[in-house]
Protein backbone atom coordinates (compact mmCIF):
# COMPACT_ATOMS: atom_id res chain seq x y z
CA UNK A 1 0.00 0.00 0.00
CA UNK A 2 2.58 2.57 1.34
CA UNK A 3 5.85 0.48 -0.06
CA UNK A 4 7.66 1.87 -3.22
CA UNK A 5 5.23 5.27 -2.99
CA UNK A 6 7.67 8.60 -3.29
CA UNK A 7 8.38 10.29 -0.13
CA UNK A 8 6.67 13.55 -1.58
CA UNK A 9 3.70 11.72 -1.53
CA UNK A 10 3.38 12.05 2.03
CA UNK A 11 4.89 15.52 2.83
CA UNK A 12 2.17 16.95 0.08
CA UNK A 13 -0.58 14.38 1.72
CA UNK A 14 0.14 15.84 4.98
CA UNK A 15 0.28 19.66 4.03
CA UNK A 16 -3.01 18.63 2.74
CA UNK A 17 -4.40 17.03 5.89
CA UNK A 18 -3.48 20.32 8.15
CA UNK A 19 -5.45 22.71 5.55
CA UNK A 20 -8.64 20.27 5.39
CA UNK A 21 -8.83 20.08 9.14
CA UNK A 22 -9.78 23.61 9.17
CA UNK A 23 -11.74 23.66 6.27
CA UNK A 24 -13.67 21.18 7.58
CA UNK A 25 -14.05 22.25 11.43
CA UNK A 26 -15.12 25.16 9.84
CA UNK A 27 -18.01 23.54 7.45
CA UNK A 28 -19.42 21.26 9.93
CA UNK A 29 -20.44 24.31 11.80
CA UNK A 30 -20.76 26.92 9.03
CA UNK A 31 -24.33 26.72 8.64
CA UNK A 32 -25.62 25.94 12.26
CA UNK A 33 -23.51 29.23 12.43
CA UNK A 34 -25.46 31.63 9.99
CA UNK A 35 -28.87 30.23 11.40
CA UNK A 36 -28.15 30.89 14.66
CA UNK A 37 -26.28 34.26 14.51
CA UNK A 38 -28.39 35.70 11.77
CA UNK A 39 -31.56 33.45 11.92
CA UNK A 40 -31.32 33.07 8.09
CA UNK A 41 -34.05 30.51 6.71
CA UNK A 42 -32.95 27.16 5.45
CA UNK A 43 -32.79 28.80 1.96
CA UNK A 44 -31.50 31.90 2.54
CA UNK A 45 -28.47 29.81 4.52
CA UNK A 46 -28.06 27.63 1.96
CA UNK A 47 -27.87 30.45 -0.54
CA UNK A 48 -24.95 32.03 1.07
CA UNK A 49 -23.97 28.07 1.68
CA UNK A 50 -23.41 26.58 -2.19
CA UNK A 51 -22.35 29.94 -3.36
CA UNK A 52 -19.46 29.68 -1.26
CA UNK A 53 -18.27 25.87 -1.51
CA UNK A 54 -19.13 26.81 -5.45
CA UNK A 55 -16.34 29.52 -5.34
CA UNK A 56 -13.77 27.56 -3.03
CA UNK A 57 -13.83 24.90 -5.82
CA UNK A 58 -14.38 27.26 -8.66
CA UNK A 59 -11.13 29.46 -7.75
CA UNK A 60 -8.63 26.63 -9.05
CA UNK A 61 -9.73 27.32 -12.10
CA UNK A 62 -7.74 30.73 -12.24
CA UNK A 63 -5.19 28.86 -9.40
CA UNK A 64 -4.69 26.58 -12.32
CA UNK A 65 -3.80 28.95 -15.14
CA UNK A 66 -2.05 31.47 -13.31
CA UNK A 67 0.22 28.33 -11.75
CA UNK A 68 0.49 26.89 -15.39
CA UNK A 69 2.75 30.53 -16.09
CA UNK A 70 4.57 31.08 -12.63
CA UNK A 71 4.44 27.42 -10.84
CA UNK A 72 2.96 25.66 -8.50
CA UNK A 73 4.78 26.02 -5.24
CA UNK A 74 4.25 29.72 -5.49
CA UNK A 75 0.84 29.37 -5.80
CA UNK A 76 0.39 26.99 -2.83
CA UNK A 77 2.48 29.08 -0.57
CA UNK A 78 0.45 32.30 -1.63
CA UNK A 79 -2.68 30.51 -0.99
CA UNK A 80 -2.03 29.61 2.68
CA UNK A 81 -1.52 33.03 3.70
CA UNK A 82 -4.94 34.71 2.31
CA UNK A 83 -6.94 31.63 3.41
CA UNK A 84 -5.11 32.30 6.97
CA UNK A 85 -6.37 35.88 6.39
CA UNK A 86 -9.94 34.63 5.88
CA UNK A 87 -9.60 32.30 8.79
CA UNK A 88 -8.63 35.21 11.27
CA UNK A 89 -11.15 37.56 9.60
CA UNK A 90 -14.16 34.54 10.40
CA UNK A 91 -13.06 34.22 13.79
CA UNK A 92 -13.61 37.43 15.07
CA UNK A 93 -16.68 37.94 16.98
CA UNK A 94 -18.85 40.93 15.76
CA UNK A 95 -22.93 41.64 16.11
CA UNK A 96 -25.33 40.16 13.62
CA UNK A 97 -25.08 43.73 11.69
CA UNK A 98 -24.06 44.98 8.80
CA UNK A 99 -20.40 44.93 9.69
CA UNK A 100 -20.44 41.78 11.10
CA UNK A 101 -21.88 40.29 7.65
CA UNK A 102 -19.43 42.73 5.35
CA UNK A 103 -16.84 40.83 7.54
CA UNK A 104 -18.31 37.34 6.86
CA UNK A 105 -18.17 37.60 3.49
CA UNK A 106 -15.01 38.97 3.39
CA UNK A 107 -13.98 35.91 5.51
CA UNK A 108 -15.18 33.63 2.15
CA UNK A 109 -13.78 35.67 -0.45
CA UNK A 110 -10.21 35.48 0.91
CA UNK A 111 -10.97 31.48 1.95
CA UNK A 112 -12.59 31.00 -1.70
CA UNK A 113 -9.31 33.03 -3.39
CA UNK A 114 -6.71 31.24 -0.89
CA UNK A 115 -7.79 27.18 -1.71
CA UNK A 116 -8.19 28.54 -5.51
CA UNK A 117 -4.53 29.09 -5.57
CA UNK A 118 -3.51 25.97 -2.81
CA UNK A 119 -5.61 22.85 -3.44
CA UNK A 120 -5.66 22.24 -7.32
CA UNK A 121 -1.96 23.35 -7.69
CA UNK A 122 -1.17 20.88 -4.98
CA UNK A 123 -2.71 18.09 -6.57
CA UNK A 124 -0.94 18.86 -9.64
CA UNK A 125 2.54 18.35 -7.51
CA UNK A 126 1.17 14.95 -6.64
CA UNK A 127 0.10 14.12 -9.98
CA UNK A 128 3.54 15.36 -10.59
CA UNK A 129 5.55 13.20 -8.99
CA UNK A 130 3.96 10.00 -10.96
CA UNK A 131 5.19 11.40 -14.33
CA UNK A 132 8.65 9.42 -13.33
CA UNK A 133 8.11 6.46 -15.17
CA UNK A 134 9.54 4.55 -11.82
CA UNK A 135 6.51 5.59 -10.23
CA UNK A 136 4.01 5.89 -12.88
CA UNK A 137 1.98 2.79 -12.19
CA UNK A 138 0.97 3.73 -8.73
CA UNK A 139 -0.28 6.66 -9.80
CA UNK A 140 -4.14 5.57 -8.89
CA UNK A 141 -3.44 3.97 -5.40
CA UNK A 142 -0.92 7.43 -4.74
CA UNK A 143 -3.94 9.29 -5.31
CA UNK A 144 -6.27 7.08 -2.92
CA UNK A 145 -3.94 7.42 -0.21
CA UNK A 146 -3.79 11.01 -1.03
CA UNK A 147 -7.50 11.36 -0.49
CA UNK A 148 -7.28 9.11 2.48
CA UNK A 149 -5.07 11.88 3.98
CA UNK A 150 -7.31 14.58 3.41
CA UNK A 151 -10.14 12.66 5.37
CA UNK A 152 -7.74 12.21 8.26
CA UNK A 153 -8.18 15.90 8.88
CA UNK A 154 -11.81 15.86 7.74
CA UNK A 155 -12.70 13.16 9.65
CA UNK A 156 -11.37 14.68 13.12
CA UNK A 157 -13.13 18.54 12.63
CA UNK A 158 -16.61 17.78 13.45
CA UNK A 159 -15.28 16.52 17.03
CA UNK A 160 -12.92 19.48 17.41
CA UNK A 161 -15.62 22.23 16.49
CA UNK A 162 -17.91 20.43 18.71
CA UNK A 163 -16.03 20.22 21.60
CA UNK A 164 -14.98 24.08 21.16
CA UNK A 165 -18.55 24.85 21.22
CA UNK A 166 -19.45 23.16 23.76
CA UNK A 167 -16.55 24.52 25.83
CA UNK A 168 -17.59 28.21 25.01
CA UNK A 169 -21.46 27.37 25.66
CA UNK A 170 -20.38 25.97 28.92
CA UNK A 171 -18.77 28.62 29.97
CA UNK A 172 -22.03 31.00 29.46
CA UNK A 173 -23.98 28.92 31.78
CA UNK A 174 -25.61 27.22 28.55
CA UNK A 175 -25.61 23.95 26.80
CA UNK A 176 -26.08 23.28 22.98
CA UNK A 177 -30.66 22.57 21.97
CA UNK A 178 -31.35 22.30 18.30
CA UNK A 179 -34.49 24.01 18.83
CA UNK A 180 -33.57 27.02 20.33
CA UNK A 181 -31.85 29.04 18.01
CA UNK A 182 -34.58 29.40 15.63
CA UNK A 183 -37.17 30.00 18.46
CA UNK A 184 -34.80 32.61 19.93
CA UNK A 185 -35.26 34.39 16.78
CA UNK A 186 -38.87 33.72 15.94
CA UNK A 187 -39.34 35.48 19.72
CA UNK A 188 -37.03 38.67 18.84
CA UNK A 189 -39.05 38.94 15.64
CA UNK A 190 -42.24 38.97 17.19
CA UNK A 191 -43.33 35.95 15.09
CA UNK A 192 -43.27 32.86 17.67
CA UNK A 193 -46.73 31.20 18.65
CA UNK A 194 -47.93 30.43 22.22
CA UNK A 195 -46.84 26.54 21.86
CA UNK A 196 -43.53 28.11 21.22
CA UNK A 197 -43.11 30.30 23.50
CA UNK A 198 -44.24 27.81 26.31
CA UNK A 199 -41.03 25.40 24.51
CA UNK A 200 -38.52 28.40 24.73
CA UNK A 201 -39.82 29.10 28.34
CA UNK A 202 -38.84 25.48 28.79
CA UNK A 203 -35.94 25.02 26.88
CA UNK A 204 -34.32 28.05 29.31
CA UNK A 205 -35.12 26.32 32.24
CA UNK A 206 -32.96 23.74 31.29
CA UNK A 207 -29.92 25.26 30.75
CA UNK A 208 -27.53 24.46 33.87
CA UNK A 209 -26.03 27.85 35.04
CA UNK A 210 -28.64 30.57 33.80
CA UNK A 211 -30.14 32.69 36.33
CA UNK A 212 -32.33 35.16 34.12
CA UNK A 213 -36.11 34.93 33.61
CA UNK A 214 -36.76 37.58 30.54
CA UNK A 215 -37.26 35.17 27.56
CA UNK A 216 -36.38 38.09 25.68
CA UNK A 217 -32.48 39.15 27.33
CA UNK A 218 -32.33 34.87 27.36
CA UNK A 219 -33.00 34.62 23.63
CA UNK A 220 -30.28 37.24 22.52
CA UNK A 221 -27.99 35.96 25.10
CA UNK A 222 -28.25 32.24 23.93
CA UNK A 223 -27.96 33.99 19.88
CA UNK A 224 -25.13 35.56 21.34
CA UNK A 225 -22.62 33.44 23.06
CA UNK A 226 -23.52 30.49 20.09
CA UNK A 227 -22.33 32.13 17.96
CA UNK A 228 -19.04 33.55 19.74
CA UNK A 229 -18.68 29.70 20.29
CA UNK A 230 -18.73 28.94 16.39
CA UNK A 231 -16.20 31.77 15.65
CA UNK A 232 -14.13 30.18 17.89
CA UNK A 233 -14.40 26.82 16.21
CA UNK A 234 -13.14 28.52 13.20
CA UNK A 235 -10.06 29.50 15.07
CA UNK A 236 -8.95 26.27 14.44
CA UNK A 237 -8.15 26.80 11.02
CA UNK A 238 -5.84 29.30 11.95
CA UNK A 239 -3.46 27.03 13.61
CA UNK A 240 -4.23 23.69 11.47
CA UNK A 241 -2.90 26.39 8.66
CA UNK A 242 0.07 27.20 10.34
CA UNK A 243 1.12 23.57 10.45
CA UNK A 244 0.19 22.98 6.99
CA UNK A 245 2.87 25.29 5.63
CA UNK A 246 5.17 24.17 8.43
CA UNK A 247 5.19 20.61 6.83
CA UNK A 248 5.27 22.12 2.87
CA UNK A 249 8.35 24.05 3.53
CA UNK A 250 10.31 21.23 5.86
CA UNK A 251 9.56 18.86 3.49
CA UNK A 252 10.10 20.60 0.39
CA UNK A 253 13.23 19.09 -0.96
CA UNK A 254 11.22 15.62 -1.05
CA UNK A 255 9.04 17.16 -3.94
CA UNK A 256 11.38 19.92 -5.14
CA UNK A 257 11.98 18.49 -8.49
CA UNK A 258 7.41 17.95 -8.85
CA UNK A 259 7.26 21.91 -8.76
CA UNK A 260 7.61 21.87 -12.49
CA UNK A 261 5.21 23.57 -15.16
CA UNK A 262 4.89 22.17 -18.54
CA UNK A 263 7.79 25.16 -19.74
CA UNK A 264 9.77 24.54 -16.45
CA UNK A 265 9.76 20.91 -17.07
CA UNK A 266 10.85 21.35 -20.85
CA UNK A 267 14.05 23.48 -19.91
CA UNK A 268 15.46 21.25 -16.93
CA UNK A 269 17.66 18.20 -17.11
CA UNK A 270 16.24 16.54 -14.43
CA UNK A 271 12.27 16.72 -14.30
CA UNK A 272 10.53 13.78 -15.88
CA UNK A 273 10.25 14.03 -19.86
CA UNK A 274 7.14 15.73 -21.28
CA UNK A 275 4.47 14.00 -22.88
CA UNK A 276 4.28 15.19 -26.57
CA UNK A 277 1.15 15.49 -27.77
CA UNK A 278 -0.14 16.49 -31.32
CA UNK A 279 -2.91 19.04 -30.99
CA UNK A 280 -5.34 16.46 -32.06
CA UNK A 281 -4.60 14.19 -28.86
CA UNK A 282 -4.66 17.00 -27.24
CA UNK A 283 -8.55 17.92 -28.01
CA UNK A 284 -9.78 14.52 -27.71
CA UNK A 285 -8.41 14.23 -24.64
CA UNK A 286 -9.73 17.12 -23.28
CA UNK A 287 -13.26 17.31 -25.15
CA UNK A 288 -12.96 13.78 -22.67
CA UNK A 289 -12.06 15.11 -19.44
CA UNK A 290 -14.73 17.68 -20.02
CA UNK A 291 -17.67 14.97 -20.69
CA UNK A 292 -16.15 13.65 -17.49
CA UNK A 293 -16.70 16.97 -15.79
CA UNK A 294 -20.31 17.33 -16.79
CA UNK A 295 -21.47 13.87 -15.17
CA UNK A 296 -19.80 14.58 -12.20
CA UNK A 297 -21.82 18.22 -11.11
CA UNK A 298 -24.42 15.53 -10.09
CA UNK A 299 -22.71 13.70 -7.83
CA UNK A 300 -21.14 16.78 -6.33
CA UNK A 301 -24.80 17.97 -6.31
CA UNK A 302 -25.97 15.28 -4.27
CA UNK A 303 -22.73 14.32 -2.08
CA UNK A 304 -22.59 18.10 -0.82
CA UNK A 305 -25.89 18.10 1.33
CA UNK A 306 -23.53 17.11 4.35
CA UNK A 307 -23.33 20.60 5.59
CA UNK A 308 -26.87 21.35 4.71
CA UNK A 309 -29.89 19.23 4.06
CA UNK A 310 -28.37 16.25 5.86
CA UNK A 311 -27.35 18.39 8.75
CA UNK A 312 -30.97 19.95 9.23
CA UNK A 313 -32.24 16.08 8.80
CA UNK A 314 -29.51 15.17 11.60
CA UNK A 315 -30.96 18.09 13.57
CA UNK A 316 -34.83 18.02 13.20
CA UNK A 317 -35.73 14.48 12.35
CA UNK A 318 -32.95 12.42 14.28
CA UNK A 319 -32.79 11.44 17.57
CA UNK A 320 -30.88 13.58 19.86
CA UNK A 321 -28.83 10.69 21.77
CA UNK A 322 -27.36 7.61 20.63
CA UNK A 323 -27.69 4.17 22.34
CA UNK A 324 -26.57 0.62 22.29
CA UNK A 325 -23.50 -0.18 19.57
CA UNK A 326 -24.46 3.00 17.54
CA UNK A 327 -22.82 5.05 20.38
CA UNK A 328 -19.03 4.29 19.38
CA UNK A 329 -19.88 6.12 16.25
CA UNK A 330 -19.87 9.70 17.93
CA UNK A 331 -16.01 8.64 19.91
CA UNK A 332 -13.73 10.61 17.29
CA UNK A 333 -10.93 8.42 19.14
CA UNK A 334 -12.61 5.45 19.19
CA UNK A 335 -13.46 5.80 15.24
CA UNK A 336 -9.36 6.94 14.52
CA UNK A 337 -8.47 3.36 16.50
CA UNK A 338 -10.66 1.40 14.56
CA UNK A 339 -9.85 2.82 11.32
CA UNK A 340 -6.44 2.81 11.99
CA UNK A 341 -6.53 -0.87 13.06
CA UNK A 342 -8.03 -1.65 9.33
CA UNK A 343 -4.48 -0.50 8.18
CA UNK A 344 -2.81 -2.59 10.95
CA UNK A 345 -4.84 -6.03 9.92
CA UNK A 346 -3.54 -5.24 6.41
CA UNK A 347 -0.02 -5.54 7.56
CA UNK A 348 -0.37 -8.72 9.33
CA UNK A 349 -1.07 -10.43 5.42
CA UNK A 350 1.30 -7.88 3.21
CA UNK A 351 4.18 -7.88 5.85
CA UNK A 352 7.11 -10.07 4.51
CA UNK A 353 8.60 -10.98 7.62
CA UNK A 354 7.33 -13.07 10.41
CA UNK A 355 8.01 -10.27 13.30
CA UNK A 356 6.35 -7.90 11.14
CA UNK A 357 3.34 -9.57 10.94
CA UNK A 358 3.53 -10.45 14.50
CA UNK A 359 3.66 -6.69 15.47
CA UNK A 360 0.58 -5.60 13.39
CA UNK A 361 -0.97 -8.34 14.89
CA UNK A 362 -0.17 -6.93 18.53
CA UNK A 363 -0.88 -3.35 17.59
CA UNK A 364 -4.20 -4.29 16.01
CA UNK A 365 -5.47 -6.31 18.95
CA UNK A 366 -4.78 -2.81 21.34
CA UNK A 367 -6.06 -0.69 18.87
CA UNK A 368 -9.85 -3.10 19.07
CA UNK A 369 -9.25 -3.39 22.93
CA UNK A 370 -8.89 0.47 23.46
CA UNK A 371 -11.83 1.47 20.70
CA UNK A 372 -14.05 -1.50 22.92
CA UNK A 373 -12.81 0.35 25.80
CA UNK A 374 -13.67 3.80 25.13
CA UNK A 375 -17.15 2.33 24.13
CA UNK A 376 -17.78 0.61 27.69
CA UNK A 377 -16.89 4.07 28.90
CA UNK A 378 -19.27 5.88 27.23
CA UNK A 379 -23.11 6.93 28.47
CA UNK A 380 -26.21 5.36 27.29
CA UNK A 381 -27.88 6.99 26.06
CA UNK A 382 -25.26 9.57 24.73
CA UNK A 383 -26.55 12.90 23.85
CA UNK A 384 -25.34 13.67 20.12
CA UNK A 385 -25.13 17.02 17.85
CA UNK A 386 -26.34 17.58 14.29
CA UNK A 387 -22.53 18.26 13.21
CA UNK A 388 -21.47 15.20 14.52
CA UNK A 389 -22.80 12.95 12.08
CA UNK A 390 -20.43 14.63 9.35
CA UNK A 391 -17.15 12.74 10.92
CA UNK A 392 -18.86 8.94 9.32
CA UNK A 393 -17.88 9.76 5.43
CA UNK A 394 -14.21 10.64 6.60
CA UNK A 395 -14.04 8.09 9.00
CA UNK A 396 -15.65 5.40 6.10
CA UNK A 397 -13.09 7.25 3.92
CA UNK A 398 -10.12 6.42 5.78
CA UNK A 399 -11.32 2.84 7.10
CA UNK A 400 -12.24 1.90 3.64
CA UNK A 401 -9.65 3.25 1.18
CA UNK A 402 -7.39 0.11 2.14
CA UNK A 403 -10.04 -2.32 1.48
CA UNK A 404 -10.77 -0.52 -2.01
CA UNK A 405 -7.33 -0.52 -2.99
CA UNK A 406 -6.92 -4.13 -2.21
CA UNK A 407 -9.94 -4.69 -4.15
CA UNK A 408 -8.93 -2.66 -7.59
CA UNK A 409 -5.06 -4.47 -7.21
CA UNK A 410 -6.24 -7.56 -7.29
CA UNK A 411 -8.51 -7.08 -10.28
CA UNK A 412 -5.54 -4.90 -12.01
CA UNK A 413 -3.45 -8.28 -11.50
CA UNK A 414 -6.23 -10.79 -12.65
CA UNK A 415 -5.06 -10.79 -16.17
CA UNK A 416 -6.92 -13.04 -18.99
CA UNK A 417 -7.39 -13.22 -22.87
CA UNK A 418 -9.83 -10.57 -23.19
CA UNK A 419 -8.27 -8.41 -20.39
CA UNK A 420 -4.60 -8.53 -20.90
CA UNK A 421 -4.17 -5.20 -18.66
CA UNK A 422 -6.63 -7.05 -16.02
CA UNK A 423 -9.76 -6.70 -15.30
CA UNK A 424 -9.78 -3.20 -12.94
CA UNK A 425 -12.29 -0.65 -14.62
CA UNK A 426 -11.59 2.51 -16.10
CA UNK A 427 -11.82 5.55 -14.46
CA UNK A 428 -14.86 6.70 -16.36
CA UNK A 429 -16.69 3.20 -15.57
CA UNK A 430 -15.45 3.50 -12.28
CA UNK A 431 -17.24 6.93 -11.76
CA UNK A 432 -20.12 6.09 -13.55
CA UNK A 433 -20.38 3.08 -11.05
CA UNK A 434 -19.91 5.48 -8.42
CA UNK A 435 -23.26 7.33 -9.78
CA UNK A 436 -25.66 4.68 -9.76
CA UNK A 437 -24.26 4.23 -5.97
CA UNK A 438 -25.09 7.86 -4.70
CA UNK A 439 -28.57 7.03 -5.88
CA UNK A 440 -28.78 4.39 -3.63
CA UNK A 441 -27.71 6.22 -0.66
CA UNK A 442 -30.88 8.92 -1.07
CA UNK A 443 -32.99 5.36 -1.67
CA UNK A 444 -31.90 4.63 2.00
CA UNK A 445 -33.22 8.60 3.24
CA UNK A 446 -36.44 8.10 1.01
CA UNK A 447 -36.89 5.51 3.45
CA UNK A 448 -36.00 7.16 6.75
CA UNK A 449 -38.41 9.96 5.98
CA UNK A 450 -41.23 8.37 5.67
CA UNK A 451 -44.06 9.32 7.84
CA UNK A 452 -42.18 12.44 8.80
CA UNK A 453 -44.05 16.03 8.56
CA UNK A 454 -42.72 18.25 6.09
CA UNK A 455 -40.15 20.93 7.26
CA UNK A 456 -42.88 23.18 6.69
CA UNK A 457 -45.43 21.96 9.08
CA UNK A 458 -42.29 21.67 12.02
CA UNK A 459 -41.87 25.42 11.50
CA UNK A 460 -38.60 25.48 13.26
CA UNK A 461 -38.87 22.76 15.58
CA UNK A 462 -37.83 19.26 15.74
CA UNK A 463 -39.73 16.03 14.73
CA UNK A 464 -41.84 14.68 17.68
CA UNK A 465 -40.70 11.31 15.83
CA UNK A 466 -37.17 11.47 15.40
CA UNK A 467 -35.59 8.50 13.58
CA UNK A 468 -32.68 6.48 15.27
CA UNK A 469 -29.14 7.37 14.26
CA UNK A 470 -28.11 4.64 11.94
CA UNK A 471 -30.67 5.67 8.86
CA UNK A 472 -27.73 8.60 8.49
CA UNK A 473 -24.97 6.42 9.27
CA UNK A 474 -26.11 4.13 6.55
CA UNK A 475 -26.91 7.16 4.01
CA UNK A 476 -23.45 8.12 4.31
CA UNK A 477 -21.38 4.70 4.28
CA UNK A 478 -23.58 4.20 0.95
CA UNK A 479 -22.47 7.51 -0.14
CA UNK A 480 -18.77 7.19 0.76
CA UNK A 481 -18.69 4.04 -1.34
CA UNK A 482 -19.91 6.35 -4.39
CA UNK A 483 -17.01 8.78 -3.33
CA UNK A 484 -14.24 6.48 -3.46
CA UNK A 485 -15.52 5.42 -6.78
CA UNK A 486 -15.48 8.89 -7.47
CA UNK A 487 -13.53 11.52 -6.15
CA UNK A 488 -9.73 10.24 -6.24
CA UNK A 489 -10.45 8.24 -9.48
CA UNK A 490 -11.34 11.45 -11.13
CA UNK A 491 -8.46 13.46 -9.90
CA UNK A 492 -5.97 10.72 -10.99
CA UNK A 493 -7.73 10.67 -14.64
CA UNK A 494 -7.16 14.26 -14.63
CA UNK A 495 -3.62 14.19 -13.67
CA UNK A 496 -3.42 11.91 -16.12
CA UNK A 497 -5.37 12.59 -19.67
CA UNK A 498 -4.77 16.59 -18.94
CA UNK A 499 -2.34 17.30 -21.92
CA UNK A 500 0.86 18.49 -20.13
CA UNK A 501 0.46 22.09 -20.73
CA UNK A 502 -2.90 22.51 -19.76
CA UNK A 503 -2.74 20.40 -16.30
CA UNK A 504 -3.24 23.19 -14.04
CA UNK A 505 -5.96 24.21 -15.79
CA UNK A 506 -7.70 20.78 -16.65
CA UNK A 507 -7.07 20.44 -12.60
CA UNK A 508 -9.07 23.77 -11.55
CA UNK A 509 -12.22 22.31 -14.30
CA UNK A 510 -12.36 19.27 -12.70
CA UNK A 511 -12.86 21.17 -9.27
CA UNK A 512 -15.39 23.92 -11.47
CA UNK A 513 -17.34 21.13 -11.73
CA UNK A 514 -17.63 20.35 -8.28
CA UNK A 515 -18.23 24.18 -7.98
CA UNK A 516 -21.28 24.42 -10.05
CA UNK A 517 -22.31 20.93 -8.35
CA UNK A 518 -21.77 22.74 -5.28
CA UNK A 519 -24.01 25.64 -6.30
CA UNK A 520 -26.81 23.16 -7.28
CA UNK A 521 -26.67 21.63 -4.06
CA UNK A 522 -28.71 24.76 -3.21
CA UNK A 523 -32.03 23.22 -5.02
CA UNK A 524 -32.97 21.08 -1.79
CA UNK A 525 -32.56 24.29 0.37
CA UNK A 526 -34.93 26.18 -1.93
CA UNK A 527 -37.61 23.18 -1.70
CA UNK A 528 -37.02 22.75 2.46
CA UNK A 529 -39.98 24.03 3.04
CA UNK A 530 -41.92 23.85 -0.18
CA UNK A 531 -42.11 20.15 -1.01
CA UNK A 532 -42.59 16.64 1.28
CA UNK A 533 -39.22 15.61 2.70
CA UNK A 534 -38.85 12.66 0.69
CA UNK A 535 -39.18 14.76 -2.36
CA UNK A 536 -35.68 15.85 -2.02
CA UNK A 537 -34.46 12.90 -1.94
CA UNK A 538 -36.46 11.58 -4.88
CA UNK A 539 -34.90 14.55 -6.90
CA UNK A 540 -30.99 13.56 -5.98
CA UNK A 541 -31.61 10.28 -6.36
CA UNK A 542 -32.81 11.00 -9.55
CA UNK A 543 -30.59 12.81 -11.15
CA UNK A 544 -27.38 10.46 -10.02
CA UNK A 545 -29.27 7.45 -12.02
CA UNK A 546 -29.75 9.80 -15.16
CA UNK A 547 -26.18 10.96 -14.65
CA UNK A 548 -24.65 7.49 -14.76
CA UNK A 549 -26.67 6.14 -17.41
CA UNK A 550 -25.34 8.94 -19.50
CA UNK A 551 -21.95 7.97 -18.27
CA UNK A 552 -22.08 4.69 -19.46
CA UNK A 553 -23.50 5.65 -22.53
CA UNK A 554 -19.94 7.72 -23.12
CA UNK A 555 -18.17 4.71 -22.04
CA UNK A 556 -16.25 3.51 -25.08
CA UNK A 557 -15.62 6.97 -26.42
CA UNK A 558 -14.10 7.93 -23.39
CA UNK A 559 -11.56 4.78 -22.95
CA UNK A 560 -10.69 5.59 -26.72
CA UNK A 561 -9.94 9.49 -26.54
CA UNK A 562 -8.14 8.39 -23.61
CA UNK A 563 -5.67 5.58 -24.71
Amino acid sequence: MFKGQPKGLFALALANTGERFGYYTMLAIFMLFLQAKFGFTEAVANQIYAIFLAAVYFMPVFGGMLADRIGYGKCVVTGVCIMFAGYVCLAIPTAANTLGMGLMLLALLLIAVGTGLFKGNLQVLVGNLYDDPKYAAKRDSAFSLFYMAINIGAMFAPSAATAITNHFLGKAGLIYKADIPALAHQYLAGTITPENTAKLQSLMGQMPDYTGTDLAGFSQYYIDHLASSYNMGFAVACVSLIVSIAIYVACRSWFKHADVNAKQAAASTTAAPVQELTREQEKSRIVALIMVFAVVIFFWMAFHQNGSSLTWFARDYTQSYATGWTRIGFNIWALAMIAASVYTLFGVFQSEKSSGKIVCGAVTAALWAGAYALYSGMANPLDIFPQLFQQFNPFYVVALTPVSMAIFSALADKKTDKHPEGMEPSAPKKIGMGMLVAACGYLVMILASRGQASPAQLAGTVSPDPVVPTWLMGTYLILTFAELLLSPMGISFVSKVAPPRFKGLMMGLWFASTAVGNYLSSIPGLLWRHVPLWANWAILMSLCLIAGAVMFAMLKRLEAATK
